[in-house]
C-alpha cells in the first residue's frame, strides 16, 4: 500500500470539540470502508489544523479519502510519501 501525507485545514467554525472528535471518528469509520489505514493524526500549530498519516491501496482510494475528508467541512491536501531508503535507491538508478 502507498503512504500519504494529508494537511488538513478546517473551513467552518468549531463550535465545541466534542463536535469535532465525533467528526473525527466519522472520517475514521469512512476511511477504515475504503480500506485506508490511519497511522497516525495529529492537531497542529501553524497554518494547518491537522496532519494525517495514512496509507491506501492506490491513488483513487486516497482521493476518496480526501473527498470525506471534505464533506465534512475541510480542506485536504494530500502528498504521497516514500521512505528515504526507497528514495536512495530510486536516485541511485
Amino acid at each position: 500500500m502507498a503512504k500519504y501525507v494529508a494537511l488538513v485545514d478546517i473551513r467552518t467554525s468549531v463550535q465545541n470539540a466534542q463536535d469535532l472528535v465525533s467528526t473525527w471518528g466519522d472520517i475514521r469509520l469512512e476511511f477504515e470502508e475504503f480500506g485506508v489505514e490511519l497511522d497516525g493524526s495529529f492537531a497542529v500549530l501553524g497554518e494547518y489544523d491537522f496532519l494525517l498519516i495514512f496509507e491506501a491501496p492506490d491513488r483513487d482510494t486516497a482521493f476518496k479519502a480526501g473527498i470525506a475528508v471534505e464533506r465534512h467541512g475541510m480542506d485536504m491536501q494530500t502528498m504521497e510519501i516514500i521512505p528515504m531508503t526507497d528514495f536512495a535507491g530510486l536516485v541511485d538508478d
